[in-house]
């Protein structure tokens, strides 16, 4: 296998086979984000991605069961580019129960329904999207590349041609001064969507990030430990979804939560409360990216 630069998956695809189908990401503009700074986007040549695949088969053997394709957003690739990779992992892997990709709004909505539905048939069931917050003003200043109504439509549309969502709400992308609207307008955003699964990450100003230099100037201030747990409360309140697996377990997250929503919508809001009343907050040096 042949990885260039930093390679970066989902938690959930740790069993996965890394497939490296772009190297880093076509936006590569969001303020708050390094994983692909050190990256120039490129499409990898197919022969390449082939030489990579037959090569985790002969490692592996045939019973790979799930892959992530690399790097930022592969949905950025041509259906028929992806068919191409989506046939070969097949082909070498016949136990292959399903393929994920990060993707981007935008690179989701130029595809049409039936293109779609053809990936979803050759097993590209799954896709990570960060929504980050439902509020246009907050997208615009962090140059995220999409409008919350495009995301809203993205995801509906990848679902209807039967793709599983993955969608991120990122806590504290708004500081300080817009905690409450990123809260709200975020979980208007996410029940529009009504995701198979939903995460919830604290946001971490990375050295060297635009949103790094912006705290530095004074323009942005991080929210503390209880402001970031009264966000994911007010978050969870606002929020109206019909069959959702959420997590807050990052290691980002100063609370950590798990559930099934709305069934237990009511628990993680009372677990918000007594980590705010007793202080309950995951240590700093036990958090992380």
């Amino acid at each position: 296998m042949r990885y260039i630069g930093n390679i970066f998956r989902p938690p959930s695809e740790a069993n996965s086979l890394l497939i490296q189908a772009t190297i880093g990401c076509s936006h590569n503009r969001c303020s708050f984000c390094a994983m692909y700074r050190d990256k120039e986007f490129r499409v990898r040549r197919l022969e390449h991605v082939f030489k990579d695949i037959k090569t985790a088969r002969e490692y592996y053997g045939p019973d790979v069961k799930r892959v992530f394709l690399c790097d930022g957003d592969a949905m950025v690739l041509s259906a028929e580019h992806l068919l191409e990779i989506l046939k070969a992992l097949e082909h070498n892997f016949p136990e292959l129960q399903r393929v994920g990709t990060y993707a981007n709004a935008r690179d989701i909505l130029k595809k049409t329904d039936t293109e779609l539905k053809e990936l979803v048939r050759h097993r590209l069931s799954l896709f990570y999207i960060g929504l980050e917050s439902g509020s246009d003003k907050i997208l615009k200043w962090v140059d995220k590349g999409a409008t919350a109504a495009e995301m809203i439509a993205a995801v509906n549309k990848a679902m209807a041609a039967g793709m599983k969502s993955s969608v991120i709400y990122l806590l504290g992308i708004g500081g300080r001064k817009f905690w409450r609207e990123n809260a709200i307008e975020s979980a208007r955003a996410v029940s529009g969507m009504n995701p198979n699964y939903l995460s919830a990450l604290t946001v971490t100003v990375i050295p060297g990030t635009p949103l790094a230099n912006e705290m530095d100037e004074g323009s942005f201030e991080l929210p503390s430990p209880e402001e970031f747990a009264l966000e994911l409360k007010v978050f969870l309140e606002h929020l109206h979804v019909k069959a959702t697996v959420f997590r807050s377990n990052h290691a980002s997250n100063y609370v950590p939560l798990a559930g099934r929503l709305p069934k237990d919508k009511e628990r993680l809001i009372a677990e918000i409360d007594d980590a705010i009343k007793n202080h309950r907050f995951k240590p700093e040096f036990l958090r992380g990216l």
